[in-house]
């Protein structure tokens, strides 16, 4: 049996306790890999490939990515415990009327598009994560915890009320962060080979990666979010994706003791090999699911456009208003007017016209101002979020 690291003593008398630190990946090796992993890995390549035709085909992609991204960050931040709703999220009054809740949402959003945008300019290093964590945690819960920057200080986790001799898992203490995120760093960008059948495999280095991130559990807070936000940030890189069409959080968010204990499995037996056949089962399982949430909003558009062709002169207007609510499917009359420059009166006509067709419908939530709701566009969206 491998190590996966070792306990490392820290302190001394009544004081002490025992840090984790992490094996370097390049010293691994992978052995328990059989044929049904193989099938596995098989499968879920091909519905990669799927994907990425899709991906490339459909004129609305870059909106699906767009949406996806906001699930994703719904997701991502639901499993660290935040309370919102993706109709919190697109709610058109979100920025100005924001809840702590919903501010973590917002700036994970923005936090992967910035780091999606910063993969342009720069290789997947640990200053890019360190900036995207800067975004993530500005102005939010955790915006004192030292955003952009690494920890001084030795965390742990465990449930609340927890110590550091009580906790479930201690990560590498401050002095060791440097060193472990050095060799995650080159595992990241160098192609090491692990076996002779996976030397380069970006779906089992991704995994990896996943895991070492989260063991050195390199900043006061965000860890887990930024975690999920390594997968995409790797995968996209590596251009197994042209586009940057698959999340993880839903697949750890329904899986999530599943996920935890085989993460802490690693640890304790350096069995490296059921994580990654987890993780590659979460892999086919969120394509076969964003494959078929593409396949949905397309019907849709096309059945919608129909008949908002029908219309005859309304036609135009009820088109362009169509188009925004594909990218604001909860929608406020004034804002919507102002932000399509039509006159409110226009724009109500239009919101008319569609609510008719059954396209829109009136909110049943109180607190909002003559709002709508694309009910059929985000029950495909809500999917798992509630």
């Amino acid at each position: 049996m491998q190590l996966a690291g070792y306990l490392k003593a820290q302190l001394s008398g009544e004081a002490r306790y025992f840090s984790f630190l992490p094996s370097p990946l390049q010293s691994i090796t992978l052995n328990g890999l059989d044929d049904t992993f193989y099938f596995l890995m098989a499968q879920t390549r091909h519905q990669i490939g799927v994907l990425d035709v899709l991906s490339s085909r459909i004129p609305n992609m870059d909106l699906f990515i767009s949406m996806y991204v906001r699930k994703e960050a719904l997701l991502s931040s639901q499993i660290e415990g935040t309370q919102a709703t993706l109709d919190d999220i697109l709610d058109p009054q979100a920025e100005r009327n924001r809840n702590l809740n919903v501010a973590e949402v917002i700036n994970y959003i923005k936090a992967v598009h910035f780091a999606l945008d910063r993969l342009g300019k720069l290789p997947l290093c640990i200053r890019l994560l360190r900036e995207t964590h800067g975004i993530l945690l500005a102005g939010n819960r955790g915006g004192e915890k030292a955003p952009g920057e690494f920890r001084r200080t030795q965390n742990w986790i465990g449930p609340g009320g927890s110590t550091i001799k009580t906790a479930s898992f201690v990560p590498p203490a401050p002095e060791d962060l440097a060193p472990a995120l050095d060799d995650l760093e080159r595992f990241i960008n160098d192609d090491i080979p692990l076996t002779a059948e996976f030397a380069v495999d970006p779906l089992i280095k991704a995994a990896l990666i996943h895991y070492q991130f989260e063991t050195i559990h390199p900043f006061l807070d965000g860890n887990g979010r930024m975690g999920r936000l390594l997968i995409i940030l790797y995968l996209c890189e590596k251009k197994l994706l042209s586009k940057p069409a698959l999340y993880l959080s839903c697949f750890l968010k329904q899986n999530q003791a599943e996920y935890y204990n085989r993460l802490s499995e690693v640890r304790r037996r350096g069995s490296y090999e059921q994580w990654i056949r987890f993780f590659i089962r979460g892999i086919k399982d969120t394509t076969e699911d964003a494959i078929g949430a593409i396949e949905q909003m397309t019907a849709l558009r096309e059945w919608n456009t129909g008949r908002i062709a029908s219309l005859g002169r309304s036609a135009k207007t009820a088109r362009k208003l169509y188009a925004y609510i594909e990218r604001n499917p909860i929608i406020e009359i004034g804002k919507t007017a102002e932000d399509l420059g039509l006159s409110f009166n226009t724009a109500a006509k239009a919101v008319n016209h569609l609510t008719a067709l059954n396209i829109l419908r009136p909110t049943a939530d109180a607190k909002r101002n003559r709002c709508f709701a694309y009910e059929d566009y985000l029950a495909i969206l809500r999917k798992d979020t509630e």
